[in-house]
């Protein structure tokens, strides 16, 4: 990308280019917008389906079966405090594993 030197233009100047620049921008995120909606569009006549069942179907594997997982631990000073196991350890299960428990002690 080649470097502008801005230093020589008067506030005006900079303020005109300031708003060429966020029309360009705008443009360019319409043009964007435009052609994943034509990729959309193509992928669902490439497989026979609606674009609504297209993203119905990505949507449902992107949240997954809607299924709760049980808490497989529990933070013994405060049984309000649960985990599952899954993503980051909370702190309380930090600082015991920190102390020397192990996650059997935290198991429900």
């Amino acid at each position: 990308m080649t470097k502008v030197n801005l230093s020589d233009y008067n506030l005006s100047e900079l303020k005109g280019l300031q708003a060429e620049i966020e029309k360009n921008i705008k443009a360019r995120q319409q043009q964007e917008i435009t052609k994943a909606r034509e990729q959309i569009i193509t992928i669902a006549q490439t497989l026979g389906v609606s674009v609504e069942e297209l993203l119905a179907t990505a949507g449902a594997k992107a949240k997954g079966s809607g299924k709760k997982v049980q808490a497989q631990y529990q933070n013994p000073a405060d049984s309000a405090q649960r985990w599952t196991g899954r993503g980051r350890q909370p702190k309380w299960i930090a600082e015991g594993l920190a102390d020397g428990k192990s996650l059997d002690d935290f198991r429900i």
